[in-house]
Parts: structure tokens; C-alpha cells; sequence
């Protein structure tokens, strides 16, 4: 099978390209029956209705007077699935983090589409207004920002230790005709204790297209200069 229709490509090009197609395909398969077994999990734990700290709408109001809010009140339809990204800034994490900031990028740009499915918010440790900031300078005017930092919110879904440090992770959330919250899925970088990256790559855009390419991602890694 060819994929192009440049006469210079060669056989033993077409025959590798072929072989890599086959393992694509293997690839795509596999991710479909992973997201069917995700989709298939029973109902997952009630989680209780956390109060945390929700900024203006407006990114650029620099007053960053928030206002309580429930994770209950973060659903804004019946049937529709809450979404957080923690985000590791706060506690001892002094800085935000440059991995996290390169996806919740992404996933500002991709926020009105996903808003058509699912309602999406981040979540950091850090005080409401020093998570502000950090979304003024990266421009995440398409994202709810939460702050746990008077919350047990990120210590009870393991995104956070009882000494204050913290990790990244994705959580989806369901509120059902009752009003009961449960967390349906919770995923992290790390998928055992050997394996502490990558768990949740396909979240990101970067990676996957970078791993496109003939030199792959390399040892590279995001900063908050980019």
C-alpha cells in the first residue's frame, strides 16, 4: 500500500511503511477495547460534595476575588460528565508545573469543543490568585480555575500528599438523577511503580506529534519559557 504518489519512494520504504500500518491498526484496535473497558467500569466511588474556590469569569479582572463553589455546582447540565485536570502548583510545589502547563494549554484550545460533551475545569493547590496569574500569562481564558488550597479535595483523589507535595491527574466526575457524586475514572502519568510516565500522554497533542517524527521526543521536556 502506498501513501504518498512520489515515484521516489522505494521498496524497501513501502514495505517498512506497510509493516508500521499493520501495527497502527493493531495500535487503533487496542485503544478502542481500552476505552471500552474504561466506558464498561462500574459505578465508581461516592465522593463527597467539596467545597473549593472558584475565580471570576473574566480571566483578565485582577481583583481575584473567588467565590466558594460545590463540585456539585460544577455540572451545568443533567447527565453530562465533569472533567478536572490537577495541576501540580502549590504546597511545596512552589512553581508551576511546565509539564502540566504545556497540556492544560492544549486543552485551552480545545475547551469549546469539549464543552459540547463534558464540562472541564483545573484544579490547583495553589491560592485562587496565584493560579490566576499563572492563567493570565498562559492565556487559559477558555478554562474554569479551582483552588483546593483550604480543601482535602486533591489529598483524597491522591493527586497530593499529607506532607503537601503533588502530582498530576485526571479525574472524571458524574453526578446522578439524585444528586450522588462519584469519581468514574481517575488516571496519572504513572501506571506502576517503574513506569511513572506516559500513563496519560494521549491527552496531549505535543507528545503524539512529536512522536511523529523521525528524531521522536527525545529526552525533551516542556519549560515555562516556551
Amino acid at each position: 500500500m502506498r501513501y504518498t504518489n512520489l515515484t521516489t519512494e522505494s521498496g524497501a520504504f513501502t514495505a517498512a511503511r506497510e509493516e508500521l500500518r499493520r501495527a497502527e491498526l493493531d495500535l487503533a484496535d487496542q485503544r478502542e477495547r481500552v476505552a471500552a473497558m474504561r466506558r464498561a467500569l462500574p459505578e465508581g466511588p461516592v465522593v463527597e460534595d467539596y467545597a473549593l474556590l472558584e475565580g471570576p469569569v473574566d480571566l483578565d479582572d485582577e481583583s481575584d476575588a473567588g467565590h466558594p463553589v460545590r463540585l456539585s455546582e460544577l455540572f451545568t447540565g443533567p447527565g453530562r460528565p465533569l472533567v478536572i485536570y490537577h495541576l501540580m502548583f502549590g504546597k511545596l510545589q512552589k512553581t508551576p508545573c511546565p509539564m502540566c502547563t504545556m497540556w492544560i494549554d492544549g486543552f485551552n484550545g480545545v475547551a469549546r469543543h469539549v464543552a459540547q460533551n463534558a464540562d472541564l475545569a483545573v484544579v490547583a493547590a495553589s491560592e485562587l490568585s496565584e493560579l490566576r496569574a499563572h492563567g493570565r500569562l498562559r492565556g487559559w481564558r477558555n478554562l474554569l480555575l479551582l483552588s483546593a488550597s483550604d480543601s482535602t479535595f486533591k489529598i483524597d483523589l491522591g493527586s497530593e500528599d499529607a506532607e503537601g507535595n503533588q502530582s498530576s491527574l485526571i479525574s472524571v466526575f458524574t453526578r446522578s438523577p439524585d444528586g450522588t457524586l462519584r469519581n468514574s475514572y481517575s488516571g496519572s502519568p504513572s501506571l506502576s511503580e517503574d513506569r511513572n510516565e506516559r500513563g496519560i500522554d494521549l491527552l496531549c497533542a505535543t507528545w503524539n506529534l512529536l512522536d511523529l517524527t523521525p528524531r521522536g521526543r527525545g529526552n525533551w521536556y516542556a519549560s515555562l519559557d516556551d
